[in-house]
């Protein structure tokens, strides 16, 4: 099995020590005002995941977020080797602006980019940006664009006659080197058929591991089919602790910090989600705060506010460790991970659960490796961290 690779998240719709709620049509919730994502506040958090050996950092996109694009390219001036995650929809930018952006990013931060590729699951939200094109025809249209812009890379001269998009004579005068990698979600046919043809990794939200086996499965025979192989990656929160019942304190209390009323505003607004992943996340809970394990130190609480990824990793960071190698036997290589506050749990993750990847033999701290120096993998310290002032 390939080593594994984690990256953090930049909560760029604020950060708070209670769940952040919003997306895919349930409501923002006021937690995010507690900490406001400044470039001060979210380098803090990029840097300490830089230090930790986080490879990446993914940053989201959507109405409550800030401009992803804008805001790592600010954060990255503040950071060295951290790669960043740039959430992105197709759609709103021609394919060879987009390729010619991402291009000069790539130059500009040594080689720091990779795009995860957002395609829109609601189209209210999608409306809104102007785009009135139905969901399927939204993933015929990301995969018309994948082609031109990986075609650029490539350093082709590109003439296309799509459905959804037309460029002619379309060519890069300086393509991106290395070329930025492609990670790509969705668990509809039409998502599934893009990622085979077009991701480098394909990224799962957080369901048990019996259904991320069966999503593996379908990516990897149709990209097989294409001649192609993907990687896999799952998108997760955590809470890790140095024991399990104070990880599972720390849930409890992130439940007790939303009220019935904001748990049933935000579950009517997902019902109407038109996505297939956002289904499958609110079947895991049904709205209910009473069975919200669905597998052991799986927990989907998260989801109970926050649209998209919905589940978190919950126990002491041995446990978490388990349920990582459980998914890294399916297929599961890179690990995008969050969770509450970020700049506190990314030093739990950091200092507890790497450390326990490491004497697995299944982690190495990325620097250490590249620098040629012994594997510098933080000791777990034990404890809380220590409390941090925090920009306002």
């Amino acid at each position: 099995m390939a080593p594994l690779t984690f990256h953090w998240f930049l909560p760029t719709s604020g950060d708070s020590h209670q769940m952040v709620g919003g997306g895919h049509g349930a409501p923002a919730t006021a937690s995010g005002r507690d900490r406001p994502p400044t470039v001060a506040y979210l380098s803090r958090i990029a840097r300490a995941a830089e230090e930790l050996g986080f490879t990446g950092a993914l940053t989201p996109t959507g109405v409550l977020c800030e401009d992803a694009w804008l805001t790592t390219a600010m954060v990255s001036r503040h950071t060295e080797r951290l790669r960043f995650l740039v959430a992105f929809r197709p759609g709103f930018l021609s394919p060879t602006l987009a390729a010619q952006t991402a291009a000069s990013y790539q130059r500009l931060t040594g080689g720091r980019l990779a795009l995860n590729i957002v395609t829109g699951g609601e189209s209210a939200e999608q409306r809104a940006y102007g785009d009135f094109l139905g969901k399927d025809d939204r993933y015929a249209r990301t995969g018309e664009f994948l082609t031109v812009v990986r075609r650029l890379w490539e350093g082709e001269t590109v003439d296309l006659a799509g459905e959804h998009l037309t460029v002619e004579g379309a060519r890069l005068a300086l393509p991106p080197e290395p070329r930025p990698e492609i990670y790509f979600g969705g668990s509809s046919p039409a998502a599934v058929r893009v990622a085979a043809r077009h991701a480098d990794v394909y990224l799962t939200w957080g369901e048990p591991p019996a259904a991320v086996a069966g999503k593996i499965t379908r990516v990897r025979e149709l990209a097989r089919s294409e001649g192609r192989v993907v990687r896999f990656g799952i998108r997760l929160h955590v809470i890790s602790r140095d024991t399990a019942e104070q990880a599972w304190a720390a849930a409890n209390t992130l439940l007790d910090g939303i009220d019935d009323a904001t748990v049933a505003a935000a579950q009517a607004g997902l019902a109407r989600s038109e996505s297939e992943g956002q289904r499958r996340m609110v079947a895991l809970h049904g709205g209910r705060r009473d069975r919200l394990e669905i597998h052991p130190h799986l927990w989907a609480g998260v989801g109970l506010v926050r649209g998209g990824a919905g589940t978190a990793m919950v126990g002491s960071h041995t446990e978490v460790a388990d349920l990582v190698e459980e998914y890294h036997a399916l297929g599961i290589d890179e690990f995008v991970l969050s969770g509450y506050p970020h700049l506190e749990e990314v030093h739990r993750v950091g200092e507890g659960v790497l450390p326990e990847m490491a004497r697995r033999g299944l982690w190495s701290h990325p620097w250490a490796e590249r620098d040629g120096s012994p594997a510098a993998a933080p000791e777990a310290t034990g404890g809380e961290p220590v409390p941090v002032p925090v920009p306002r």
